[in-house]
């Protein structure tokens, strides 16, 4: 077990929250010689991406993969499975429960390797300098805010986590619903849709504004639409869900245009709200210390630095994308501030990620972002139906596309849609976090034949000379 403390034991840092964010910053503080500990409620280590987001997840995710490929896809292979193909919902849940134990108790390993202290119990501050874990008063130098989000409600919508639930019951469903209304048509909604979608649900998407992933590059949504239609979700974008109630027979939600117009109801089985997510801040006695918070409930920080002097925030309480591996690099970062040193993020070369299959990965600007800025820049695009590994897998959906600054060809957006996007789009993260040009890119050489070669042909495509198409 991590080493414990005693009550009013003193250290150089105190983190608040073990998840991505927090233990990340506990371990690097740690192994820069100073004396911490994290505190944590939960019975295990991880947050919420470890316990009940990111990696049960993908656990699920990769379990419905191998199951719809078994049951649909294989016979191109020449691969015939004789008899039925059954699905043992109950072991599949039980094998995401042992890679999340796994994980988690990698992390108190970890603690115990590096002699970081888990303070086990629920955090406040009481005063700068001082944190209470219920009740027991611990004194420190630093005091880190890493908390961490929490699910959006949406008005009229009560979430029970058994026939509404959030993306924590959407791991945890026994049986297969018949019909499950995804509200919110993001990467939570479409990640969890396609588990349930893949075991023989019928999914819809209801999306108030006009389009899926706003976030997204403009091409690559309109493509992954079209996509995940194809595999049989369905959508109904431009609407807002007004309410909901459960009967015997499942849950009835009233819809409406976004724009206006005439109620109807939709009714389904179960019910995933997954609309966004919001800082976790409650209970953390911030107000009280003189924390400021700006208009969405997030901890107004300046390098990491709240109002009051000694206390840090990082993570999903901050302004950013709400992303595990940005929270490990603020950990990573304001661990080293603390220690003295010059640390750096670059927060235009963080990617983001949709688990779906095929993936969607994107990093840097999105077209219309440098439209909206006016920067002059090229693209360059190359679909995977022309790159041989892709053909060779039968994983031909999708495409790269890298944008350019039109006078310096330094890299300044890429987004892919296919096979392994999230894997393929580090090289290109690379290329930003190092101010790269598409030449740079398109004249490193490429394992062949390999997906990646999709992207040398993009980076060529910028300057109008790709070879294989």
């Amino acid at each position: 077990m991590p080493e414990t403390a005693s009550p009013g034991t003193a250290f150089d840092v105190i983190v608040i929250g073990g998840g991505p964010g927090g233990y990340v910053c506990a371990i690097r503080a740690a192994q820069l010689g100073m004396k911490v500990a994290c505190v944590e409620r939960r019975a295990t280590l991880g947050g919420t991406c470890l316990n009940v987001g990111c990696i049960p997840s993908k656990a699920m995710l990769q379990s419905s993969e191998k199951f719809a490929e078994a049951k649909h896809g294989l016979d191109d292979h020449g691969i015939t499975i004789k008899g039925e193909v059954a699905l043992d919902l109950g072991r599949m849940l039980a094998r995401k429960g042992e890679v999340v134990k796994a994980n988690v108790q990698g992390i108190e390993f970890l603690f115990k390797k590096n002699k970081v202290t888990w303070l086990k119990g629920t955090g406040r501050i009481a005063a700068p300098g001082v944190v209470e874990v219920d009740g027991t008063a611990h004194t420190t130098k630093h005091i880190v805010i890493a908390t961490g989000s929490d699910s959006v409600d949406l008005p009229g919508v009560t979430v029970d986590e058994k026939r509404i639930v959030t993306s924590t019951g959407g791991l945890e469903l026994e049986t297969v619903p018949g019909h499950m209304v995804v509200i919110g048509g993001g990467y939570i909604g479409l990640e969890l849709g396609s588990v349930w979608m893949r075991l023989g649900a019928k999914v819809t998407v209801v999306e108030y504004l006009d389009r899926l992933v706003p976030t997204m590059d403009g091409e690559v949504a309109k493509h992954f639409h079209r996509i995940l239609g194809k595999q049989g979700m369905t959508f109904r974008l431009g609407t807002k869900v007004t309410g909901a109630r459960t009967t015997n027979e499942g849950v009835v939600l009233t819809v409406e245009p976004a724009k206006g117009g005439a109620a109807e109801e939709i009714v389904a089985d179960v019910v995933l709200v997954a609309i966004g997510r919001k800082p976790h801040t409650a209970g953390l006695n911030l107000e009280a210390v003189g924390i400021v918070l700006d208009e969405r409930g997030r901890v107004k920080t300046e390098g990491f630095a709240t109002s009051v002097p000694g206390i840090w925030a990082i993570g999903d309480v901050i302004v950013g994308p709400m992303l595990a591996h940005k929270a490990e690099e603020e950990g990573v970062a304001l661990a080293e501030q603390i220690a003295g040193e010059h640390p750096h993020i670059n927060y235009d070369a963080i990617p983001g990620v949709v688990y779906t299959w095929p993936e969607v990965a994107s990093v840097g600007a999105t077209e219309e972002q440098l439209k909206s800025a006016n920067v002059a820049y090229k693209s360059g695009k190359f679909p995977f139906t022309a790159n041989g590994r892709a053909r060779a897998m039968g994983e031909t959906d999708g495409f790269v596309k890298i944008l350019a600054d039109a006078v310096t060809d330094r890299i300044l957006g890429a987004h892919i849609i296919g096979p392994d996007a999230g894997t393929i789009i580090a090289e290109l993260a690379l290329a930003v976090e190092f101010s790269a040009s598409a030449e740079d890119v398109a004249r490193t050489s490429h394992a062949h034949p390999s997906l990646n070669e999709a992207v040398k042909e993009a980076a060529l495509a910028v300057a109008g000379r790709p070879i294989h198409i």
